[in-house]
Order: C-alpha cells, then structure tokens, then sequence
C-alpha cells in the first residue's frame, strides 16, 4: 500500500483566509507555470470560489511530513485533487487524492428547459 502525500496550502491570508476550510473538502491543485515568483508555483482552487491559496514550496512554511510544490511538481500533468484533513491556524493540510474528481450534479424536480444564453425557459 503506497503511503499518502501531504501538501500545506500557505497563503490563504492573501485570499479568503482558512476558517471555512474543513476537512473532507475537496481541492483542486493546479500548476502555475507564468506566475513570476516561482516556476514551480502550484495554486490551489476550491470550487466554486477560486484560488484560495498555493502550495507551501519553502522550508520555512513546509510543515513536517508534508511535501514541497517543488516535490510533488512531476508527479502530475497540470491538475489533481486533494482532500483536506487538518486545518491549523492560517494552513490547511491536504492529502493528494488522484483517484478523486469533483462533479456537480444539478437536478431539477420540474420539467424545466435552460437556456445557456437566457436562463430558465417556461
């Protein structure tokens, strides 16, 4: 059994802050290859609200047991999920989960027709 990967999401200060941040919630990691600080960056977005922070990539703010941006950079294309376990003052610890994909699902309990341009047709 592979052992499972740990990542801290830093910044969220910056955006929305961590108190809504629970765990079970899912995460998406995504790279940032153009951002000018670190070609390494990888943000974190959380559906439906965006960014709401980056993957810790410097000793000083990788907590132990978890690994760098730096670290897990190649062992994903562009995106994959995390889901998050703990949640410590400004940070969150997240666990990578690559065989988890978020989908909404919408349901209606009328017989309703959307337009994609208009909104709801009666």
């Amino acid at each position: 059994m592979e052992q499972p990967i740990y990542i801290a999401i830093t910044g969220t200060q910056y955006y929305y802050g961590a108190a809504f941040l629970k765990p079970g919630q899912i995460v998406h990691i995504i790279k940032d290859p153009d951002n000018p600080h670190d070609h390494e960056a990888i943000k974190v977005e959380m559906t439906p609200i965006g960014k709401i922070g980056y993957v810790a990539n410097s000793p000083h703010t990788v907590p132990k047991g978890c690994r760098s941006a730096g670290r897990i950079y190649d062992m994903f294309e562009h995106h994959v999920c995390g889901m998050v376990r703990f949640v410590v003052k400004d940070a969150a610890i997240v666990e990578l989960t690559p065989g988890i994909e978020e989908m909404y699902i919408i349901k209606t309990t009328d017989d309703v027709v959307f337009s994609p341009y208009l909104g709801r047709k009666d």
